[in-house]
């Protein structure tokens, strides 16, 4: 360990009520910093989104239902990846004990959600892409979750790339929505699944 930095896993206690449980679904003992960051880079990529869906002959056709599924996807897809990145998410969904792997694979499967309501309402009842994305996230939460610790970062990535390949070669959705899968995978197989060391500033550096 570089003298500069060190590694916290201790997790802060969190509040009563409400606002503790929003706490520690989202890691308790965010730093100030972290929530800048998150806040900022939500905006800016969500600024990016909606231009970008704003300029596509796709999404000025599709009906309100639709895009309110796409916005409320792609806000939470962009926030989760932020969200899941910072040491506050990664002490708390990779603390020691059985609890905390049921946390993490019902978290990913809670996501089947998005799948069926992109596939059902906005790719207007698309079931097989819909069975596939869920056979890949769940297959891949799987052999993430019980490869071996110090593979486990190689493992995600890999099949995070087999799983946005297929979605482009075998699952073509239009142009409007080819961020979906790149996001998705990232925030469940990578962000949230792989466990990091929560690295701070060492003392007097």
């Amino acid at each position: 360990m570089r003298a500069d930095f060190r590694i916290s896993w201790e997790i802060p206690s969190s509040r009563p009520g409400l606002a503790g449980r929003l706490e520690r679904f989202m890691g308790p003992g965010k730093s100030r910093s972290e929530s800048v960051v998150e806040t900022l880079g939500l905006l800016g990529c969500a600024a990016l989104l909606a231009a970008g869906l704003w300029s596509s002959r796709t999404a000025h056709a599709w009906s309100t239902a639709q895009l309110v599924v796409v916005a409320l996807v792609g806000l939470d897809l962009m926030g989760g990846v932020l969200t899941n990145a910072t040491n506050a998410a990664k002490r708390w969904y990779h603390r020691p004990g059985p609890a905390a792997r049921r946390a993490r694979l019902l978290f990913v499967s809670a996501h089947l959600v998005h799948l069926a309501a992109m596939g059902l309402i906005v790719l207007s009842g698309d079931l097989a892409w819909t069975l596939a994305n869920a056979a890949l996230l769940l297959g891949g939460a799987v052999a993430v979750e019980f490869a071996p610790v110090h593979l486990r970062r190689p493992v995600a990535m890999a099949l995070l790339m087999a799983a946005v390949l297929v979605n482009l070669f075998w699952l073509p959705v239009p142009t409007a929505l080819a961020w979906f899968a790149p996001l998705f995978f990232l925030k469940l197989l990578v962000c949230h699944l792989v466990p990091e060391a929560p690295l701070e500033r060492g003392r007097g550096a």
